[in-house]
């Protein structure tokens, strides 16, 4: 499979790539692969409100380690009603707005190809940012190649890449109900409360917020093998939590769920 991979990045040596790069384990995988491949590549990342400052951070450090050319890409969101008031396809506005900026650069950059880490996983999933893809005509070769995420970790860990076992990091208004509108604010305390609950021991956690006057109520999903380890950190995860300005704190007794909110979309459609 990985073979059939390198077949397709290797197609791409004569326009050369813009890849989308976040730092996870799809994107490092690819870059790692254009690399090996002696493929022209341009890591791109978008420095965003809606995505977590350490996942630039992170992309950084792939793409030095990697010997890739990094170009990061500042924009603004916030400039597109459409995301502000997080509807059930925000995530076609925010990827449209995202990946014409990337098109955008491609050119300058004299890149012929815009590439993308969605996988074959994705595809079975509410992604409606993948019709901004198709529109755009973005190249996903992990998706292409039918390559899931479990694979793609596998591959990973097979090139000795250290994102081979970094849990994902979607965009943070994933954490809210779609409806809710979107602050910037808001996102800060739901960042801020991840990231304490990772310096406790959760590397894979989700905060789902459910806004309300008095502050809210702060949902915690970690796996459920987790679960009693959560409740031993109780009274300083609620400290905190209430500190940050949420009114109640609650543990999702279902552990964590990628997309848990797309779930209940899907049962209401």
């Amino acid at each position: 499979m990985i073979e059939a991979l390198s077949a397709v990045i290797r197609s791409c040596r004569e326009k050369g790539v813009c890849l989308a790069f976040s730092g996870g384990v799809d994107s490092a995988l690819l870059l790692a692969l254009c690399v090996k491949e002696k493929v022209p590549v341009t890591a791109v990342t978008f420095q965003t409100v809606l995505h977590p400052k350490c996942d630039l951070e992170n992309a950084k450090a792939v793409a030095t380690k990697l010997g890739a050319d990094h170009l990061i890409l500042e924009l603004d969101e916030f400039s597109l009603p459409e995301i502000l008031s997080n509807p059930p396809d925000r995530c076609y506005y925010c990827k449209k707005f995202l990946f014409e900026r990337l098109t955008e650069s491609a050119k300058q950059l004299g890149r012929g190809i815009v590439m993308d880490g969605t996988n074959a996983d994705d595809l079975k999933e509410y992604r409606p940012g993948l019709r901004a893809l198709r529109e755009l005509s973005v190249l996903s070769p992990l998706a292409e190649c039918g390559i899931s995420k479990s694979q793609v970790r596998q591959m990973a860990a097979e090139l000795g890449l250290e994102t081979a076992s970094r849990p994902s990091a979607p965009c943070l208004a994933t954490r809210l109900p779609y409806g809710t509108k979107i602050s910037k604010e808001l996102l800060q305390k739901i960042e801020s409360g991840e990231e304490f609950l990772k310096g406790l021991g959760f590397p894979v956690v989700r905060l789902r917020v459910h806004p309300a006057a008095d502050g809210g109520v702060a949902r915690i999903e970690v796996p459920t093998d987790r679960l009693e380890d959560l409740l031993t950190c109780r009274e300083t995860i609620v400290a905190y939590l209430k500190e940050l300005g949420f009114a109640q704190v609650t543990i999702d007794l279902a552990g964590f769920r990628s997309g848990s909110y797309d779930k209940i979309l899907k049962r209401k459609l």
